[in-house]
């Protein structure tokens, strides 16, 4: 069963940083582009990140690049977000994703979430 287990959000001060963690198992982690979006409130989902299964590319959303890095860690299945810099319009419910092939189809799996709340 694949689970995906998000943490390390919280409130924090405009200006500050944060760093998140997506724990995933229940399928080979090491082969699969890991994702993060998120979901501010009363808007839809919104893609911020993506990187290759080996970490040797990372992709970031344009309100986030020079922002926000991206990395994986193969090794203990993790893969973490440091947002910097952060702004009132980044409070959101950022989640980590992951589409895995299983008997021939593509399924989407989306952890629980965690909350980013960016306010003075």
């Amino acid at each position: 069963e694949v689970q995906l287990a998000e943490s390390g959000g919280g409130l924090v001060q405009p200006g500050g940083s944060l760093r998140l963690s997506c724990a995933a198992s229940g399928f080979t982690f090491s082969s699969y582009v890991m994702s993060w979006v998120r979901q501010a409130p009363g808007k839809g989902l919104e893609w911020v990140s993506h990187i290759n299964y080996d970490g040797g590319r990372t992709f970031y959303a344009d309100a986030l690049r020079g922002r926000c890095t991206i990395s994986r860690d193969n090794a203990k299945n993790t893969v973490n977000l440091q947002i910097d810099s952060l702004k009132p319009e980044d409070t959101a419910v950022y989640y980590c994703h992951v589409v895995v092939a299983e008997n021939g189809h593509y399924k989407h799996y989306w952890g629980q979430g965690t909350q980013v709340t960016v306010s003075s």
